[in-house]
């Protein structure tokens, strides 16, 4: 506590018992001497049980959520790799985003990663050793260690990992484990009770706070990557560093969702918590129990929300829907004909609210899953069928996608956005506008053309690229068999490079 609000609250007292004196007085003034004994020497008789009934059956019955929910509740040790940019030694390279580092030559020996230790919580879905935490919490790990409520503790192997979501699933060799049962987060409300789970700062194990549902459909404000599905709960049952992956649950004892981050200056809770709903999480676990990976959706635009101040624009009666601001050229939404200005209102008959429930649900859907758009356009309805496409992150593999080798687009290079960071640490000309290459893969047609991570590639068969997913899309334009023309600047100078596809039956 500061020292000015020491001096308040110091100055509050003063104030308040200057007031109970003079109120002391006047009514020892006023009150009959029997009066001032009893108020001196009896004793404030205490509540009867009938007046507090209704608190000791709230209290009674979050002792009993908590029971049922705690033994399903793990600790999670992780030791992992530092990040490269903690291992460079050349000043010069301190702060370089991640993944930028392969772009510049050692100017000295490269020191050995570091190992970290971090802890976080996580929570058991299955009986059989399947635990659901944050993928930030065991990203990079060497090692995971889960403790259990019994006070077991045992190895994990990371099943799985989702980084658009920010989920992990976890593996103990384990059987007849206590497990959490799924609740329905689409069904919260604002005002709802809700208890958090986890140990904060990884010391308080087994810890649970108390508080509501503060509000719902909540954006993330630390995102780097505007397609990553917002919709997390607000809460003020209290999260701390070391929270991270545990269960955030309903008055049922039934998880409703993963706690994943706090808003607070000073890096401890202030009341404002986060926690990806359950409705996501189902959905991303059980991908990643079958399979180790999540295929999400994607549709390749840009969105805004419909408000009451842009309504009127696009000849709507109420604000609901998703305004599409953008269409990436060769994605999915292009090819079924998305304009910008549509205002996307349902999706498959239900209604969309806005962006960020759009998000999800297109987020949930499997890759190639025909999908029905209903749309207004000019303030006229119409219907649009989509082939919803495969979310790739901005730094994308030509080469590992199926549609990109079901079209011979097998060209082996990784690509990334242009952005300021990486225009500055790359030393590109602000008049330079494309996307860089951030690797490219040995013996592949991308280095036989003598591409260099560092480069940046200005067009694509003479129409320019300025984003790794417009690059992507031009790739899986490009006809089998058919050579594609780069235009590619490199260190100061600009040329065009032919490469050869690898042919679809070819492998690498």
């Amino acid at each position: 506590m500061s020292d000015t609000t020491n001096q308040l609250v110091f100055r509050r007292k003063e104030i308040a018992a200057t007031a109970a004196l003079v109120l002391a007085v006047l009514l020892g003034a006023i009150l009959p001497a029997q009066h001032r004994v009893r108020a001196a020497g009896v004793a404030a008789t205490p509540l009867d049980d009938r007046s507090v009934a209704a608190l000791t059956s709230l209290d009674q019955a979050m002792e009993s959520v908590a029971a049922r929910v705690t033994p399903s509740v793990v600790n999670i040790a992780v030791t992992s790799k530092g990040s490269p940019e903690q291992a460079v030694s050349d000043d010069d390279r301190q702060g370089m985003p991640p993944g930028l580092e392969q772009f510049f030559g050692q100017s000295q020996p490269q020191r050995p990663q570091p190992l970290q230790h971090g802890v976080g919580s996580g929570v058991i879905i299955s009986p059989d050793g399947y635990i659901v935490t944050n993928n930030h919490v065991v990203d990079g790990a060497v090692q995971v260690q889960v403790t259990l409520h019994d006070r077991r503790t045992m190895n994990a192997r990371v099943v799985g990992v989702d980084k658009l979501t920010d989920l992990a699933v976890l593996k103990i060799n384990a059987t007849d484990l206590p497990s959490i049962a799924w609740g329905d987060s689409t069904k919260l409300q604002p005002g709802e009770t809700v208890l958090a789970f986890g140990s904060p700062f990884g010391y308080f194990r087994f810890s649970v706070t108390r508080g509501i549902v503060s509000a719902l459909d909540r954006p993330n404000p630390y995102s780097n990557d505007p397609r990553k599905p917002g919709d997390f709960i607000q809460t003020d049952a209290a999260i701390n560093p070391g929270n991270s992956g545990g269960p955030l649950v309903n008055a049922r004892g039934e998880l409703v969702g993963i706690d994943t981050f706090i808003v607070s200056e000073s890096g401890s809770f202030a009341g404002a918590g986060f926690a990806i709903p359950s409705q996501i999480v189902h959905s991303v676990a059980g991908q990643l129990m079958k399979s180790g990976s999540v295929q999400h959706g994607y549709l390749g635009m840009s969105m805004n929300d419909v408000t009451p101040d842009n309504a009127r624009f696009f000849n709507l009666h109420d604000a609901s829907g998703a305004i599409v601001s953008a269409v990436v050229p060769n994605s999915p939404a292009s090819r079924a004909g998305l304009r910008r200005g549509d205002v996307i209102r349902q999706l498959n008959g239900e209604n969309i609210v806005d962006g960020s429930a759009l998000q999800v649900a297109v987020s949930e859907e499997t890759p190639g899953t025909n999908i029905i758009l209903g749309i207004l356009r000019n303030g006229n309805p119409q219907t649009l069928d989509l082939t919803v496409g495969e979310y790739h992150a901005n730094a994308q593999e030509a080469s590992d996608s199926d549609e990109a080798a079901s079209h011979g687009a097998k060209i082996g290079v990784g690509v990334i956005d242009l952005s300021p960071d990486v225009r500055q640490q790359l030393q590109v000309p602000d008049q330079v506008q494309g996307i860089a290459v951030q690797s490219v893969r040995p013996g592949s047609p991308a280095e036989d053309a003598g591409l260099a991570p560092g480069d940046v590639i200005l067009e694509v068969n003479r129409k320019a690229v300025t984003s790794a997913e417009q690059f992507v899309g031009a790739v899986h334009a490009n006809p089998p068999g058919n050579d594609m023309l780069l235009l590619v600047w490199s260190q100061g100078n600009t040329s065009y490079r032919t490469i050869q596809p690898d042919s679809p039956n070819q492998n690498g």
